[in-house]
């Protein structure tokens, strides 16, 4: 089960003026299930999105970027489960653009104002005639309070949806941010193996849009892994359907960093929400490196850390077998380390000083720390003044039996 995680109400997931959600049951591979999400965003909205940095990045991917570049205006949002459309070379993105071809035709726009999106299995083909089947119906459900149907409409292993809401006051108008995301397994930066879709009311030029995603992603999404695969699909997008009434935001105003944060707020969450589903997980980890000469020693420090099997299984067992957890700090890469000064703690409880076991630890206490599911690292490795925070998950057999039935 997940790890402190349930799925969000329906009433706690906020509508947001100007974004529309309907799903549809298209049977892209399995039968009884919603597995086709169509968002229609009013006219006049700004979109910008981050994607995947997997050189074998799936089809719609590619056809994403080029109609998010093309700038005519994104007006509808097509995503299925089921079937990655990733290793499928040019048919593949001719089966990606024949589906956006069709729901353009549905909702008389042009076919490079949507942008598709696709999850599941690599190196198969899209079932096109399925996706097309099924768009009538999710158009027929379009509605602006849908974001739980549409939540649960783009998971693949995923145990619940995800999804969460905010509120803020800009300027004496009410502002909403709400964003759903889904991601279980092959999680890891850049970014992790996941789609997010984070929407807002309020009225953002397109340059301030951008640069509250690059913000955004590199504070969440950019900070969790699972088992340190990158996917072939992630993806997430920011809307702005200018709906709210307020001035428009621009880059560097009090405003700016109003929404910034809590745009960052919703994806955080979102991002940590996919590490507590991580595939067959039972502990969450925080991994804080403090004190480091730069925040790339300290990701580096912290991922070869949440990346380590041998780490991640201890946890997993509730074994304190710590000596992992310095082993792996010691490969991570940074060269000039000096190990003797640097510190490491397990919750509160002082592991590791000097090089070696803390006088103090003893073994109990390690066990009590690692048989909590809210689990805190921290290393310091007392050579500056940088910092950075990593989430992950333990690896569990159902880690294994999930990976290993999945296309069952």
């Amino acid at each position: 089960m997940p790890v402190k995680l349930t799925a969000p109400l329906a009433s706690s997931l906020l509508p947001v003026k100007g974004v529309e959600l309907g799903y549809a049951e298209a049977h892209v591979r399995k039968p009884n299930r919603k597995d086709l999400l169509v968002i229609k965003l009013v006219e006049g909205s700004h979109v910008t999105g981050v994607f995947t940095k997997n050189r074998f990045c799936a089809a719609p991917v590619v056809l994403c970027k080029d109609f998010l570049a093309q700038k005519a205006g994104i007006r509808a949002l097509l995503v299925n489960t089921g079937c990655a459309n990733a290793g499928t070379g040019e048919d593949g993105l001719k089966r990606a653009q024949q589906s956006c071809d069709a729901l353009a035709n549905l909702l008389n726009i042009n076919a490079n104002q949507v942008l598709p999106f696709s999850t599941g299995v690599i190196l198969e083909p899209l079932p096109v005639d399925k996706v097309v089947a099924g768009l009538p119906a999710a158009i027929a459900n379009l509605k602006e309070d849908n974001w739980l149907n549409a939540a649960e409409s783009i998971m693949t292993t995923d145990i619940v949806a995800k999804g969460t809401s905010r509120r803020l006051d800009i300027n004496g108008k009410q502002v909403t941010i709400t964003g759903m995301s889904k991601g279980s397994g092959m999680i890891h930066p850049n970014m992790a193996t996941m789609l997010g879709y984070i929407a807002t009311d309020a009225a953002v030029s397109q340059v301030a849009l951008e640069s509250m995603i690059q913000y955004a992603v590199n504070k969440s999404f950019n900070c969790i892994t699972v088992d340190g695969d990158t996917s072939t699909n992630d993806s997430l997008i920011l809307m702005a359907t200018n709906q709210a009434g307020n001035a428009e935001i621009k880059e560097n105003s009090a405003d700016y960093i109003a929404l910034r944060d809590a745009f960052t707020e919703v994806a955080i969450e979102l991002a940590q929400a996919i590490v507590r589903d991580g595939e067959g997980a039972t502990k969450f980890m925080s991994i804080v490196v403090e004190r480091g000469q730069s925040e790339e020693e300290c990701r580096k420090v912290a991922y070869a850390i949440a990346h380590s099997p041998l780490v991640k299984t201890a946890f997993f067992a509730s074994d304190p077998n710590l000596g992992r957890i310095l082993a792996a700090i010691g490969y991570a890469g940074v060269d000039d380390l000096d190990v003797n000064t640097l510190d490491l703690y397990l919750g509160d409880v002082l592991v590791a000083e000097k090089g070696g076991r803390a006088t103090s630890y003893v073994e109990e206490q390690g066990s009590a720390v690692m048989s909590e599911s809210d689990i805190l690292v921290r290393v310091v490795l007392n050579r500056g003044d940088a910092s950075a925070t990593i989430w992950t998950c333990d690896f569990s057999y159902d880690y294994v039996k999930i990976n290993a039935d999945y296309r069952s």
